[in-house]
């Protein structure tokens, strides 16, 4: 499978956790009032979770047996991503004035693309 098509999947894969993602953070900030940062962080949590399956069974197609392994190094190069995204966010929220939505909306085209390149040559290389 070509690099296009499996960052392709990657992105459908990327876009559905997107809603994952919003939704949770949405719900925990907006309803729940749970402080910003700390609701991005957990949207961001549940989606990169969601979003593991999702590409281990549809963009990588992976049959590694350690799945626990492969788990624990998607969800390391996300919890550095939520870094990633973290601060962009709160670089344009905080220095920029941007809308918070729009700021993490910038943040995910950011992550995806270090979420990708990082889990195509480590988690998913079979290098495991």
């Amino acid at each position: 499978m070509g690099l296009f098509w499996k960052f392709f999947k990657f992105s459908v894969v990327g876009f559905s956790g997107l809603f994952v993602d919003f939704g949770i953070t949405f719900l925990l900030k907006e309803k729940l009032k749970i402080p910003k940062y700390v609701a991005n962080g957990c949207g961001f949590v549940v989606a990169a979770t969601s979003n593991y399956f999702l590409n281990r069974w549809w963009t990588f197609e992976s049959h590694n047996p350690h799945v626990e392994k492969e788990f624990l190094s998607f969800f390391l190069i996300s919890l550095i991503g939520l870094g990633i995204n973290t601060l962009i966010i709160w670089i344009l929220v905080s220095k920029f004035k941007w809308n918070f939505y729009l700021g993490k909306l910038a943040a995910i085209v950011v992550t995806t693309l270090w979420n990708f390149v990082a889990n195509l040559l480590i988690t998913f290389s079979g290098i495991l």
